[in-house]
C-alpha cells in the first residue's frame, strides 16, 4: 500500500447537503497534482440513501430529510455526535485498490477501538465494524477516475434512536452501538485526531 500525506480539514457540524457538493465539486475540479485531502466533521441530521439504495429500507423518516447520494451502499443515518471522516484519496496514485481501503478504514476504527480494549470486527457480507454485532462504523465511497470520496461514520455520543427508523445499511433489526455506551468518555474532536493518524500511517506502525 502506498503513502499519502492528505491535508487534514476541521469542518465541525454541517449541514449533509453543502458538504456534499463541496465534495463533488472537489472531485470534478482535481486532477493528478491535486493533493488529497481528508475532512472531519459532524452532519446536522440525515438520513443517506446510495445510489443503490432501496426506499423500502426507509421505514419512516418522520422529520428527518432523506438524501439520495451517489456512494455505494444502503441507507444510514448521521447526526451530531457522529464522527464524519471524508477521505478525498487519490487511490491510483497511491496504489491502494478500492477493496484494500475500505478493509484500511475499518481496520483504522478496530484498531482505534482496541486502544480502549474493546474487540471489534469488520465483516466481509457487509462494510462497516461491529461491537458484539452491533454496528458501530458504516463505509461507503464513491470511485471515479482512481480518486475516491465519501469515507466512514463513526458513532461516538449520539441520540441512536432515529437509527429504529431504518433497516441500518439495509439490514432489518441490525443493532447500532456508540462509543459512549462501550465506556469511551473521550471527546469528538480526540477520538477524530487519533483515528486520522492512525489512518494515514497506512502500513507503518498506527499512532
Amino acid at each position: 500500500m502506498g503513502a499519502i500525506t492528505p491535508a487534514i480539514r476541521h469542518l465541525g457540524l454541517q449541514p449533509y447537503q453543502k458538504i456534499y457538493l463541496q465534495m463533488q465539486s472537489f472531485q470534478a475540479q482535481r486532477n493528478a497534482q491535486t493533493p488529497d485531502e481528508i475532512w472531519l466533521l459532524e452532519h446536522e441530521p440525515v438520513y443517506t440513501l446510495g445510489r443503490n439504495g432501496k426506499l423500502k429500507h426507509i421505514l419512516n423518516s418522520a422529520t428527518i430529510p432523506v438524501v439520495h447520494i451517489d456512494r455505494g451502499g444502503q441507507v444510514t443515518y448521521h447526526a451530531p455526535g457522529q464522527l464524519i471522516v471524508y477521505t478525498m484519496i487519490d487511490l491510483k496514485r497511491a496504489h491502494i485498490g478500492i477493496k484494500q481501503w475500505v478493509n484500511h478504514l475499518e481496520n483504522t476504527v478496530i484498531r482505534l477501538l482496541g486502544q480502549y480494549e474493546i474487540h471489534a470486527n469488520s465483516d466481509s457480507k457487509a462494510p462497516g465494524v461491529y461491537v458484539n454485532g452491533a454496528k458501530i462504523a458504516a463505509v461507503g465511497l464513491r470511485v471515479s477516475n482512481g480518486r475516491c470520496y465519501h469515507g466512514l461514520s463513526l458513532n461516538v455520543d449520539m441520540d441512536l434512536s432515529p437509527f429504529e427508523h431504518i433497516n441500518p445499511c439495509g439490514y432489518a433489526g441490525l443493532p447500532v452501538t456508540q462509543c459512549k455506551d462501550l465506556g469511551i468518555s473521550d471527546s469528538l474532536d480526540d477520538l477524530g485526531n487519533t483515528l486520522v493518524r492512525s489512518l494515514v500511517a497506512m502500513g507503518e506502525n498506527p499512532l
